[in-house]
């Protein structure tokens, strides 16, 4: 990453690299996203009181080629940049959103309090993936941007202060948020899909972020690549329970 990428993400809590993905790698992604959801449509389910977003949280699971996507070279180093530190998976999810006939609405958030002991205040790193085309027709993620040097605000003024910035940009393209930066997604009135994978990284030594991705065996044990073992290794609770209802070992 360069000195002025992170100086933005440094002056804005988040980062746009752009159309990450060649046009095959969203060919390959979205059609993995596409079987997905036709072949274990019982592993996605509702999530918000809205009700507007389907999740699948176990993609490596049901699609164990996404790890291509988690770990791409083209994404993974300005997350390390931002982070500091090495990195771990700590959650992974597909999500859609369906084409909507209501009003708009946004349900700002942050999904958890800032790291005020981390040099850009960031615990986590959203890694978000447009694998359809977003504009201004259609559903998008947006935030309010906010400097390190900010005091943290609530989300009536911090919405005054920073403003909206909706992210729009064609398939492939990749934003990168602190998470504890105020954030929602913007569902309009649309006759278009919303396609996405978002991914949260954190720091190997760092805290669990959630229990809703289970990481296999497979790639914190099994794996031959001992980087690739320790960037799956941070255990969530659900992943330990699953290890050891098949035999596995978790030690």
């Amino acid at each position: 990453m360069s000195s002025t990428d992170l100086e933005f993400f440094r002056q804005n809590g988040f980062l746009l690299p752009g159309k990450v993905l060649t046009d095959e790698e969203v060919d390959r992604f979205r059609g993995l996203y596409d079987r997905d959801r036709s072949e274990r449509g019982y592993f996605w389910r509702l999530i918000g009181p809205r009700g507007h977003q389907t999740v699948n949280c176990d993609p490596l699971i049901t699609c164990p080629e996404i790890d291509d996507l988690l770990r791409h070279p083209r994404i993974l180093p300005h997350i390390e940049a931002i982070i500091g530190d090495s990195l771990c998976l700590s959650e992974a999810c597909f999500r859609h959103m369906a084409p909507h006939a209501g009003e708009q609405s946004q349900g700002w958030h942050r999904d958890l309090a800032h790291d005020l002991d981390h040099p850009l205040r960031t615990a986590f790193v959203h890694a978000m993936v447009y694998l359809t085309d977003v504009h201004e027709e259609t559903h998008c993620f947006s935030i309010s941007p906010e400097s390190i040097d900010d005091p943290i605000l609530e989300t009536a003024a911090q919405l005054k202060r920073g403003g909206v910035v909706d992210i729009h940009g064609p398939a492939g393209t990749v934003v990168l948020f602190n998470l504890s930066v105020l954030h929602a997604a913007t569902v309009r009135q649309t006759s278009h899909e919303r396609k996405t994978l978002q991914t949260y990284y954190g720091r190997r030594s760092g805290p669990v972020l959630s229990q809703y991705t289970t990481l296999p065996a497979r790639l914190w044990r099994d794996h031959a690549d001992p980087e690739v073992r320790t960037f799956y290794g941070n255990l969530n609770e659900k992943s330990k329970l699953f290890s050891e209802a098949f035999g596995g070992d978790v030690s």
